[in-house]
């Protein structure tokens, strides 16, 4: 290790986030494989390796014996002075290689208020920001994750996007950068080989134009590229294995444990999420391959807490199945099993039985919106009966506390659904006090209330955000209902995050600048509260005459084009467009595995995404 590297780690908090050597860690002979790919978290250590897409990532490159797949995270801001200071470039942690050094360094990009600390890898790695100022002496810069779907404000800084899932793409993008390496070919060359490829987007190749009103008027495609251009996707999901040697972390990472992905995309359609469109078509992982890969991931880590996760794990059309296979040896070896995304509508005792023998785990609802009204313009499909019938089971099943998530902000939302939040917490008290055996101790509902972020892919796109004091006024009225019960617990999410958020989810390639502005003045781990400084990111606005309002807070007219339209992550426009004029009346959709709305997301399979003939009622 290098000498000023070794007197830096002495000098910082949590020196084990920049070592390495963890157990699992796969080290390679540089000198015999062709290509180098530094997969970059842009946050700490913790928070990346808890990151299911790096481990699934990592080891399907680093089953390549001609790449190297390494790690990197972000420094916190104590190591991020020393490194400036010490002039240290950011490095890869299984080698202590440069970042610079690579050939291609890839971001994931999972949150927007993640954007400035992409910058800050840049920065401290030695590479320029803008892709038009590397030369060819410079590793190829990309980026994948869920916010690529819209990655035009991030758009200058990338030499290309990967859009979709990676468990294939990453390394078909690796086997051709291999071959124009061979070959000596030039940047832009490449970049034109790799945008052959279905699910790499090369910004670069597509000329944006802007009308007077400051809109999009066109995007023209140059070199040949693709428009739209899509997403890749696996479209044998089930015969995928999942990652089964993860790194151990050295220190806790946020979600340290075990996890199968058992599913993916979601049947559910709720009009405010984007996940559960952009991860469209639902295609569920063999009950079979999931035990195999679970045993094998237990027994490489040591782990024992099991997380079957998804969207929707409960919406496995095997989930009994699933449990009654892996019960029995998790049971033996002392492992819990967690389901970290129930469903209010398909709860039941035999889950609550199947997933508690180990370990009680705290218990999470979404019900998302405090009425029935509101939850319809949603489409979130759960009923205050369902919603009763969960707390009572919960209740009978020994638990006493329960966390509820709430958004505000939402299209069509009044003061009486706001008031509905209060008395949805409420009724749950009530059956709580009315069981004649319920569980000793006092009953505690902690809710949390997000800002409704409209988002590209979703039928809510065309939406307007709440404004500051709208929100607030909703805030307030929200905690005169609860009054001084002190059952009901509330915490909110900072508002004008949710406003940046918004801005970048619907935002364009002019946002660069203010990104690379507000980084220069000291923006970074805009997630965190003690870094996060609002005023800095007002300041980059104003200074670069852009009104944040421009992007977050005008509803768009259905003809616009938008930022993201030439992009195709399946769910047409057509769709979101009916979809969000069905909202207006309150009209909800069945389950999509019960009835095809023509979403547009079953042509990315080459088939129908469901049998419907087996379709029940």
């Amino acid at each position: 290790m290098d000498r000023k590297l070794q007197s830096a780690l002495l000098s910082v908090q949590k020196p084990a986030r920049y070592i390495g050597g963890e157990p699992g860690v796969i080290i390679k002979d540089a000198d015999k494989v062709d290509v180098r790919f530094a997969f970059c978290f842009p946050d700490v250590y913790e928070v990346g390796m808890s990151h299911l897409g790096l481990k699934v990532i990592y080891e399907a490159l680093n089953k390549e014996p001609d790449i190297w797949c390494e790690r990197c995270f972000a420094p916190w801001v104590d190591m991020h002075k020393i490194m400036k200071e010490k002039n240290i470039p950011l490095y890869t942690l299984e080698s202590k290689t440069p970042l610079k050094d690579t050939d291609i360094v890839g971001f994931t990009l999972m949150y927007e208020m993640s954007y400035s600390n992409v910058l800050q890898m840049l920065d401290l790695a030695q590479i320029p920001y803008y892709s038009k100022d590397r030369g060819e002496e410079y590793p190829l810069i990309c980026a994948g994750g869920p916010c690529t779907c819209n990655a035009e404000p991030m758009a200058d800084f990338f030499d290309f996007f990967i859009l979709g899932e990676g468990e294939y793409l990453n390394t078909e993008i690796c086997r051709a950068y291999s071959k124009c390496k061979k070959q000596k070919l030039s940047k832009l060359d490449t970049l034109k080989e790799l945008s052959k490829i279905q699910g790499v987007y090369v910004p670069s190749f597509y000329d944006v134009e802007y009308n007077e009103d400051n809109t999009v008027k066109s995007v023209t495609p140059l070199y040949g590229a693709p428009i739209p251009c899509s997403k890749a996707i696996v479209k044998d999901f089930s015969k995928c294995e999942a990652p089964v040697n993860f790194v151990t972390p050295v220190i806790g990472a946020v979600f340290d444990r075990a996890s199968i992905e058992v599913l993916r995309g979601c049947v559910r359609g709720c009009r405010f999420c984007q996940a559960g469109f952009i991860y469209r078509p639902f295609r569920e992982r063999d009950v079979d391959l999931i035990d195999k890969n679970a045993r094998e991931l237990c027994h490489n880590t040591g782990y024992n807490q099991l997380s079957l996760t998804s969207l929707s794990t409960s919406d496995h059309s095997e989930l009994e199945k699933m449990l009654d296979t892996i019960e029995p040896w998790t049971t033996e070896e002392k492992i819990s099993i967690t389901l970290p995304s129930l469903r209010v509508d398909n709860f039941s005792e035999s889950l609550i039985e199947k997933t508690t023998k180990i370990r009680k785990s705290g218990l999470t609802l979404a019900p998302e919106a405090g009425t029935q009204h509101l939850r319809d313009i949603i489409n979130k499909n759960v009923t205050e009966e369902e919603i009763e019938k969960t707390a009572k089971i919960a209740f009978n099943a020994g638990y006493t506390s329960m966390k509820l998530y709430f958004m505000m902000g939402l299209p069509g939302e009044t003061m009486e659904d706001i008031k509905g939040i209060r008395d949805t917490c409420q009724k749950l008290l009530d059956i709580f006090y009315s069981l004649p055996n319920r569980p000793k101790g006092k009953p505690d509902i902690s809710i949390s209330v997000a800002s409704f972020v409209p988002k590209p892919f979703t039928p809510f796109q065309f939406f307007g955000q709440n404004g500051a004091e709208l929100i607030a006024e909703k805030q307030k009225y929200l905690m005169e209902c609860i009054g001084n019960n002190k059952r009901i617990k509330v915490s909110y999410s900072d508002a004008d995050r949710s406003f940046l958020e918004a801005v970048f989810a619907r935002g364009d390639r002019r946002l660069s600048k203010v990104i690379l502005d507000a980084y220069e003045s000291g923006c970074m781990f805009d997630s965190w509260t003690e870094c996060y400084d609002y005023e800095r990111w007002v300041s980059a606005f104003e200074k670069n005459d852009i009104d944040m309002k421009f992007y977050r807070s005008r509803f768009r007219s259905f003809d616009e084009i938008n930022p993201w339209d030439h992009i195709n992550y399946g769910v047409t426009k057509d769709f979101l467009i009916s979809d969000y004029k069905k909202s207006f009346q309150a009209i909800t959709n069945r389950p999509c595995n019960k009835q095809c709305y023509n979403c547009g997301a079953n042509k990315l399979l080459g088939r129908a995404c469901f049998d419907y003939s087996k379709t029940t009622v």
